[in-house]
């Protein structure tokens, strides 16, 4: 787990340069950095070590005749398989990182390599005879990656260059950047809490999607993006409910035995959930840690202590009061590197600062939901199957028709969730403001992106075949878990420096999770239904039956106090803001939470996080 930058192109200083780009992601990795440069490209890497802790496995790393060099973050779970496969092909290793099959496998198998690959990773690899890059992102993106294509501005000419990294805040050293926020982004994030499009909150800096990778050609500029890996939820009814469950504790017990490999010492975040509490109790660490609120009922710690004593492990915990939730949001938002507004960033920051003080490597239950249909969501409620159960779904179609066309009225949405189709109503885990109300508080310069069914259209155009249940799971995984989950994930824990792993974001975990019949996901006894019967095999049926809560946060009270409800007021009545919002709308939004009239703390702290994000990188840095 580390963190990489580079760029092409020439400027004045490039090593200077270079090194102030690596040492603004310095928290990816204290142990040691290293750079390239040539004529063409200049490749940056910070490094916390995990596997093969000597400088042989140091970064950037070339082959012996230096006409591939390699920066990559992450983990290569089948590395030693890959390894055995290269070393009878001829080619040699010089240490015991996984990094060095990214080296020889790019020789042997070219842009092949990434259908081969079981992990986590982004990676760039400096291909010098053919002048040209090839990168990739893993297929769930667990590990972020960004670029930049410097145009010029300002009356300067277009230099050319390219700008890659791990963190957008990189690029902000780089003398061909031009910081702006882009108009596109709020808008959507309004709406869904993340930032949902390709294009960042940084104008002109693109995320590259999971499952993608690319080439550019040095020498004309020109950048080529392909996906690489797609899902495929398509049912397998040849093997019974039993069966299932049998192969699915079978493949989350090798990933775990996979995820476990390092040569430092591992431990497991836990809550109160199945997902992590099975995840724990297939590693058995030394150590696991969990947060709570210091606030009436929002603390759920005791359930992590007690699977903890029944485990015979050690758990460590951490209770988060008010004011470090609040102390804590503009760092989060500068580690971030975009507005983000989920608010279980903040117990998960203090996680992976507790985690840090005692480790260097976590496990963690991230992706059950999305693989196996965990999420609420997900299920009808009572009343909708009682409708389905009586009225036909010719009916309910044509009702969902009209529906679409109807404002946004009580029972508009029921219509539409009862015809099926997911594509009219379902836009992710996270709605907070309807288009409508973005409109309203959104000055028109920033009110201009695409709403949140614009940006799920294409998502959902490629699987016109699966059923109800598949299209919700798939939208997830291809939005709200790279944009979202994921992000805070790999954003928080690094900041501590502090490597996470998701084993049930795994190639093999994948390859089972997507075949298991709708109706063995969810049924009349709930959601995750072969997941649960799983984790019964090494969990208790309490933890193994036990609803899903996330990390429940108490800010609609917090927002209710005095010292709090100031907090936010300064950054609504800032005059910065006015160039976003309508501020009146803001404060408006805030008095009415304040006196109790309306429930707006998912409103207040979205647009909060933006203007928290915005002042520190626009206004402080």
């Amino acid at each position: 787990m580390c963190g990489f930058v580079g760029f092409t192109g020439q400027i004045d200083n490039r090593q200077q340069a270079l090194d102030a780009m690596m040492d603004r992601i310095v928290h990816r990795g204290p142990d040691m950095g290293g750079s390239h440069l040539t004529d063409e490209v200049a490749l940056g890497f910070r490094r916390l070590s995990i596997l093969d802790l000597t400088e042989a496995g140091a970064q950037p790393m070339g082959n012996e005749d230096g006409s591939v060099f390699v920066v990559f973050n992450g983990e290569i779970y089948n590395f030693m398989e890959l390894r055995s496969e290269l070393e009878q092909a001829g080619y040699t290793f010089h240490c015991n990182a996984d990094t060095e099959v990214l080296v020889h496998g790019y020789e042997a198998w070219g842009e092949r390599l990434v259908d081969r690959l079981r992990g986590m990773y982004a990676f760039v690899v400096y291909d010098a005879r053919n002048h040209r890059l090839f990168g990739a992102r893993d297929i769930f993106g667990i590990k972020p990656f960004y670029y930049y294509r410097a145009d010029g501005c300002d009356g300067r000419p277009a230099t050319g260059d390219f700008l890659f990294g791990s963190e957008i805040k990189s690029f902000l050293e780089h003398p061909s950047f031009v910081k702006a926020v882009n108009h596109q982004a709020l808008r959507p994030y309004l709406t869904m809490q993340f930032p949902a499009t390709d294009e960042t909150f940084f104008a002109g800096v693109y995320k590259l999607p999971p499952a993608h990778c690319f080439t550019y050609d040095i020498a004309t500029g020109a950048l080529n993006i392909r996906r690489y890996w797609e899902c495929d939820f398509s049912d397998d009814n040849s093997k019974t409910f039993d069966q299932y469950v049998d192969e699915c504790d079978r493949v989350v017990h090798e990933s775990v035995d996979a995820h476990r490999i390092a040569d430092v010492k591992v431990g497991s975040f836990l809550s109160g959930g199945v997902d992590s509490s099975y995840i724990a109790a297939c590693l058995m660490p030394d150590e696991t840690f969990s947060v709570g609120f210091d606030y009436k009922d929002f603390n759920e710690t005791n359930y992590a202590a007690e699977l903890s004593e029944k485990l015979g492990v050690e758990n460590i915990r951490k209770m988060i009061t008010a004011d470090d939730f609040f102390n804590a949001l503009p760092d989060i938002q500068y580690h971030m590197d975009e507005p983000q507004s989920n608010l279980s960033s903040v117990p998960l920051w203090y996680l992976a600062k507790l985690a840090a003080e005692h480790v260097t490597v976590v496990l963690s239950g991230e992706g059950a939901d999305e693989l196996f249909a965990g999420y609420s969501w997900y299920e009808d409620t009572r009343e909708m199957k009682t409708f389905k159960r009586w009225v036909p779904r010719p009916v309910r179609r044509v009702l969902g028709r009209i529906a679409e066309h109807m404002p946004f009225i009580k029972g508009r949405n029921f219509l539409l969730k009862c015809a099926e189709k997911p594509e009219t109503w379902y836009v992710g885990q996270a709605s907070v403001f309807r288009p409508d109300e973005a409109d309203a508080v959104l000055k028109p310069a920033y009110d201009k992106g695409p709403d949140a069914f614009e940006l799920c259209a294409p998502v959902y155009a490629r699987v016109p075949g699966f059923c109800e249940l598949s299209k919700k799971q798939y939208l997830d995984m291809n939005m709200w878990l790279p944009g979202d989950i994921l992000l805070k994930a790999d954003k928080m824990c690094m900041a501590h420096s502090l490597e996470l792993r998701v084993p049930f974001l795994d190639k093999k975990v994948m390859e089972f999770a997507e075949h298991v019949p709708a109706r063995f996901r969810i049924n009349e006894n709930g959601n995750k239904q072969v997941l649960r019967h799983a984790a019964n095999r090494c969990l208790p049926d309490e933890w193994a039956t036990r609803p899903k809560k996330g990390f429940p946060v108490p800010l609609k009270f917090w927002l209710r106090e005095q010292k709090y409800y100031d907090y936010v007021k300064e950054y609504f009545t800032a005059p910065w803001a006015e160039e976003f919002f309508d501020t009146k709308q803001l404060m408006q939004m805030l008095n009415d939470h304040f006196a109790g009239k309306a429930l707006n703390q998912r409103k207040i702290y979205t647009s909060l996080t933006f203007l928290v994000w915005y002042k520190r990188y626009f206004i402080d840095e």
